[in-house]
């Protein structure tokens, strides 16, 4: 089914992202991927570079009449998100995508679509392969692992790259233009937590708090929706409190960069409570689905009793520091910027709350325009899990990208969109991790932009790429190859 894609505007971009499904290419895991593009530059004759890390640098000559234009770098990332619904069946590291056209858009069955980036990187492949468009000398610039820690851009070597001029088509909304990135931190927290045996006349549930959105834990931070992490903990704390529940597992998110959608216990409760418990998770439920009707409309929340009781559960003493932790532990908007109206300066996503054999482990991720507010939110989440008894260290750590507004490829193509669409594109500046503010630190002499066609939910299962937009996108980016400047 999903090839019906290949009939889409431009066929050759849309070629080489039906292709790039066909390829998992999960974040950490994308040697297949490196090889398919690797292979796919040597194939074409062109000078093809797979650097120490696993980034592929591909060089195609300027055509004739535009060897005088300065060196464009198309940059997109190779590696996705493998964000799957509960009840889909598949695995990232093995199965393509089940990509599929639906009305003006196109989405994928029960996973993330992986539009950001492969839409950026097809563009650039098709780029590469194009025989009738005009340009001067090009590098494509194919990283690696930006989902999880952007270690492809943070170890590219300097001097590896000859351009002046990057395109960072890794923006999700188009007719805008960003020139500036938000800096990001991680923060985790563990501990090792003692086992009792499970107490005697208990029944065991299992408390699930799903349906969620999720979506970008920056682009969509603001957006009021739930964290299945907060909601689940609020859940537990109050029924440890009033009946007496015990925990034996949990597991909740499993990206740090992605607002967790949903979140699974196995609880005890003491016999004498059943009722009590059951009737409370229900207004339990009942007040949280109002509390985010707007924002959550499909969220669910239940306790489902269960007949294998767990042998082992908490102590009760480690339990109360892990509620303690999640409950007092920062989310969502800190701030926003006071000279960038309406957009998010500071923020922080506890992303991932797991508990099981023993051990607790957290995830957050701190984002912020400004790099010394980034590394205070990481010092209060830090002072957070501490005070409340666990082990918590930052790392990861990256900088933002500071805004050029008098930048010279900026004047260039706000110019060009506006020639050719006829409005003059927004310029922005951005709340999340691009590669271009680890990529400017390693190459400050270039001049970068990003762009791209409109995505929705990235990072979630309900990704999904306009088809308008991707047309528009191709014809600017052309267009704007046709008009860089000379050297």
């Amino acid at each position: 089914m999903g090839k019906e894609i290949l009939e889409l505007e431009p066929k050759a971009l849309w070629k080489n992202f039906y292709n790039l499904t066909q390829i998992p290419r999960p974040s950490k895991k994308e040697e297949k991927v490196i090889e398919f593009v690797k292979k796919f530059g040597e194939d074409l004759g062109l000078e093809t570079i797979v650097d120490e890390v696993g980034n592929v640098i591909i060089r195609k000559p300027a055509t004739p009449g535009m060897e005088d234009r300065k060196g464009v770098i198309l940059q997109a990332h190779l590696d996705m998100v493998p964000q799957k619904n509960a009840d889909t069946d598949h695995d990232f590291e093995k199965d393509p995508i089940d990509a599929y056209v639906d009305g003006e858009w196109v989405t994928a069955k029960g996973t993330t679509l992986g539009a950001d980036n492969g839409i950026g990187a097809a563009a650039a492949m098709a780029i590469l392969e194009s025989k009738d468009i005009e340009h001067g000398p090009i590098e494509a610039l194919f990283t690696i692992d930006e989902e999880t820690g952007m270690t492809g851009a943070e170890n590219l070597k300097p001097g590896l790259l000859k351009g002046d001029i990057l395109l960072n088509m890794d923006s999700e909304d188009e007719g805008e233009l960003y020139i500036g990135c938000a800096g990001g931190v991680n923060t985790n927290a563990t501990m090792e937590y003692k086992e009792e045996k499970t107490p005697e006349n208990v029944v065991a549930y299992k408390v699930y708090v799903k349906g969620l959105k999720g979506g970008h834990s920056g682009l969509d931070i603001n957006l009021g929706r739930a964290n299945a992490n907060k909601v689940m903990n609020a859940l537990l704390l109050t029924a440890a409190e009033k009946f007496d529940i015990r925990l034996a597992e949990l597991q909740g998110g499993s990206l740090r960069n992605a607002i967790p959608r949903e979140s699974f216990a196995t609880v005890v409760v003491p016999a004498e409570n059943k009722e009590k418990f059951e009737q409370f998770v229900k207004e339990f439920a009942e007040i949280a689905k109002d509390e985010f009707k707007d924002t959550e409309p499909d969220m669910e929340i239940g306790a489902e009793p269960t007949d294998e009781i767990p042998e082992k559960v908490m102590s009760k003493e480690d339990q109360e520091k892990l509620f303690k932790a999640v409950a007092e532990a920062p989310n969502g908007v800190i701030a926003m910027s006071k000279s960038l109206d309406g957009i998010v300066e500071t923020s922080t996503n506890l992303a991932i709350v797991n508990a099981k054999d023993g051990k607790v482990e957290i995830a957050t991720l701190q984002r912020s325009l400004v790099d010394a507010d980034r590394d205070k939110i990481a010092e209060q989440m830090r002072k957070v899990f501490t005070e409340a008894g666990l082990n918590a260290e930052s790392d990861g750590e990256y900088p933002g990208w500071k805004p050029n507004p008098d930048s010279a490829i900026l004047k260039e193509m706000k110019e060009i969109y506006s020639n050719k669409f006829g409005k003059v594109p927004e310029v922005k500046v951005i709340h999340a991790g691009l590669e271009c503010g680890l990529l400017g630190a390693i190459y400050p002499n270039w001049d970068m932009v990003s762009f791209g066609p409109t995505i929705r939910f990235p990072h979630s299962p309900d990704e999904k790429v306009n088809i308008p937009t991707v047309q528009k996108f191709w014809d600017f980016l052309v267009e704007t190859l046709k008009n860089v400047p000379k050297k």
